[in-house]
């Protein structure tokens, strides 16, 4: 009997003890996503390269085994003001620190230090992989025209594949999201709060599967959040950002997705640097792109997302 691509399903849940299953349910932990890859097996291979008098492959031992995740969720809020969004395990495994206001807000912010980890079900059609201590990386693409989302690639350590059916899941608590528009999203950048066709922003974790003797675990050993914004060209007198890119200069980065409480989603930043300007056209209009390194001061203020 053939089993069916549509039929998968993803549950998360964060570990109060790394790499030991928590166990997550479809009732409790069911993650909405799109665009999921999964791959089951990563690692290496080692040759044995045997002296033999014949020719002929001899195989190879794989060695350092762990399975990735990746997949994108949209970017809405929880449906109330001061929830955490179902999402947030996924933030919270990507090296941000959860603090949560009821009936205000929940914010993230990124560590250094004493990063959470998850567990991961990934449920085929009626086999299931099991990801353990795992820990990621994401990046976030605010386009006009599109639904917003976060793109999450997590790295877990290979825990049991079995034969176990797919789990009733409930995607309630995912709300729907609203379009990048003039209407639901504003966007500055130094200042400028200009006409933007489109602004990303990389977390840009490194995550490393360490195997050790007496140890194994996904390590996230550094963070350069790094971006890109396209902003419609203007004058010199309004913006110069040639001169803002070459003399280093630092300024905010603030964006606001969403307007009704309970679905607003806000990204701040306090000191980013301008890189080397770049000029193009959309339309036949002219626009400049512009990278974007969001930069530290006091140490793990480079950024915050707030959900509210």
């Amino acid at each position: 009997m053939p089993r069916f691509f549509r039929n998968r399903a993803i549950t998360v849940k964060t570990e109060t003890v790394y790499g030991t299953d928590a166990a997550p349910t479809g009732a409790a932990n069911a993650m909405q996503m799109t665009n999921v890859v999964f791959n089951p097996s990563v690692g290496e291979e080692v040759n044995r390269d045997l002296v033999v008098p014949y020719m002929g492959h001899q195989g190879v031992v794989l060695v350092g085994t762990y399975a990735t995740l990746a997949g994108e969720v949209e970017i809405a809020g929880s449906g109330t003001a001061g929830d955490a969004p179902n999402y947030g395990p996924l933030l919270r495994c990507c090296g941000l620190a959860e603090v949560v206001t009821a009936g205000t807000d929940v914010v993230y912010t990124p560590v250094s230090s004493g990063q959470e980890s998850v567990s991961v079900h990934f449920n085929a059609d009626g086999v299931r992989h099991v990801l353990l201590g795992a820990r990621g990386t994401m990046s976030m693409n605010l386009t006009p025209k599109q639904i917003p989302r976060f793109a999450f690639t997590l790295t877990g350590l290979l825990g049991t594949i079995s034969d176990t059916a797919l789990p009733t899941i409930d995607l309630s608590g995912f709300i729907k999201p609203v379009v990048v528009s003039k209407a639901n999203t504003t966007f500055s950048l130094h200042g400028l709060a200009g006409a933007c066709e489109g602004v990303t922003m990389d977390l840009g974790n490194q995550i490393e599967p360490r195997f050790l003797i007496g140890h194994e675990s996904i390590q996230q050993v550094d963070r350069q959040m790094t971006g890109s914004a396209i902003m419609e060209a203007v004058a010199l007198s309004a913006k110069n950002w040639f001169e803002i890119a070459h003399t280093h200069a630092t300024g905010a980065l603030a964006a606001v997705h969403g307007t009704a409480p309970g679905n607003i989603v806000e990204f701040a930043a306090p000191a980013v640097q301008i890189g080397r300007p770049t000029m193009g056209e959309t339309q036949r209009i002219l626009n400049n792109t512009l990278p974007l390194m969001f930069t530290t001061s006091a140490g793990n203020d480079e950024f915050t997302i707030t959900v509210k």
